[in-house]
């Protein structure tokens, strides 16, 4: 099988696209023929040395360079399948790809949408679910109207912001509908970037100022006393056939993340060693696994997710409340990402799961194919 790789991009998660990228390839069984391209942070797309293929594969600690060759810059072709990427001087064949691109341009359903126009087969949710599940104001809409209890919130935009008036009067409802501690973050951003933790008026205030330079739309939480539980779900909602068990949708085993900052932020997600204590499977009831797994899946086929998703919710301390916090459509891969570590404990390999995206992104590409676009 020819894959294509794809990772970097214009996103505040280009570093760790790159480390996932790197696990993935590692994953990939020997007889695939697999091609790299990088987008660099401005969104240029180059092929990338047979090198660094090299490179990666030998050093199981390496994460990607991104290597910008002008003779080398890649082109996307509408409607060419399998030649729909090619350079000045050569097409690069490829039978799917898998873009290994977190956050921004990458799981908003922008690269989704070139993808299907290009009629190739790729890894990951749909254009629709993607660009759904990106925006955390629309996707908590859905995922309460399915009966999944969301935390309560409030969402700004930029319009109301500009009218002082109306700013004030919405910022003060905050205060009281929702009251201190809250969370502030961007309703379109990954890994936490742009997101703050308030417990006064200047506080929120400075956290609103921070989310807005990244999104257009703000998304104001309740700050629980909560537990952070995490589910790997992968399938096909929406044309899963009984035949063939990739397509089926599986819940695995849920984790638990004990961050030691004051959220899990991007710092404890991906700088700091220390943190956040992650325990897979998380310490749970067995009948608590079971409905943190049956609600996963219940929020994956609300949202027509497909390929693979992580489902977050939160557990209050006080009361014991499940709540729906938030779905990642493409996690992170790297070392120390929940999503794999999830899935191996469930009796899941890497490899296998690398595996199964890449028959499952073929499977439904193929069903949608035999559908009718005109008479």
């Amino acid at each position: 099988m020819k894959v294509t790789v794809i990772y970097g991009g214009r996103s505040g998660e280009h570093e760790i696209s790159l480390i996932s990228a790197a696990a993935i390839v590692r994953g990939l069984a020997l007889e695939n023929q697999v091609t790299l391209i990088g987008i660099t942070k401005e969104g240029r797309w180059y092929l990338q040395p047979e090198s660094e293929l090299e490179r990666i594969k030998k050093d199981t600690g390496a994460s990607f360079k991104l290597f910008q060759d002008e003779k080398d810059e890649v082109f996307v072709r509408p409607a060419a399948g399998k030649s729909c990427f090619a350079t000045k001087d050569r097409i690069l064949e490829t039978d799917v790809v898998f873009p290994a691109l977190h956050g921004t341009y990458g799981e908003d359903g922008t690269i989704q949408g070139l993808l299907e126009m290009a009629e190739i087969p790729y890894v990951g949710c749909t254009t629709l679910s993607s660009s759904l599940t990106m925006d955390k104001e629309k996707t908590k809409v859905v995922v309460k109207d399915a009966g999944i209890p969301v935390v309560p919130y409030i969402c700004i935009k930029r319009s109301e912001l500009n009218d002082s008036a109306l700013y004030d009067e919405i910022f003060q409802r905050a205060i009281d509908e929702i009251g201190f501690p809250l969370f502030v973050k961007p309703c379109c951003a990954g890994s936490s970037n742009g997101a703050s933790k308030a417990t006064n008026k200047k506080e929120f205030s400075y956290a609103l100022m921070e989310a807005f330079s990244w999104d257009d739309k703000v998304l104001v939480e309740k700050a629980l006393n909560a537990r952070e539980i995490e589910c790997s779900v992968t399938g096909n909602s929406v044309t899963c056939s009984l035949d063939k068990d990739f397509e089926s949708v599986k819940a695995y085993l849920p984790g638990e993340i004990c961050p030691t900052h004051t959220f899990y932020d991007f710092d404890a997600k991906y700088n700091d060693p220390d943190g956040a204590n992650l325990k897979v499977p998380a310490e749970l009831s067995s009948d608590l696994i079971e409905t943190v797994r049956s609600s996963a899946v219940k929020v994956y086929n609300a949202l027509d997710a497909a390929g693979l998703s992580r489902v977050d919710f939160f557990i209050d301390r006080d009361d014991g409340k499940l709540y729906f916090n938030e779905i990642n459509t493409m996690p992170g891969f790297t070392p120390i990402s929940m999503f794999p570590k999830m899935c191996q404990v469930t009796g899941l390999s890497f490899d296998k799961l690398v595996a199964l995206l890449l028959n499952e992104a073929i499977s439904r590409f193929n069903a949608k194919e035999r559908l009718q676009t005109s008479r």
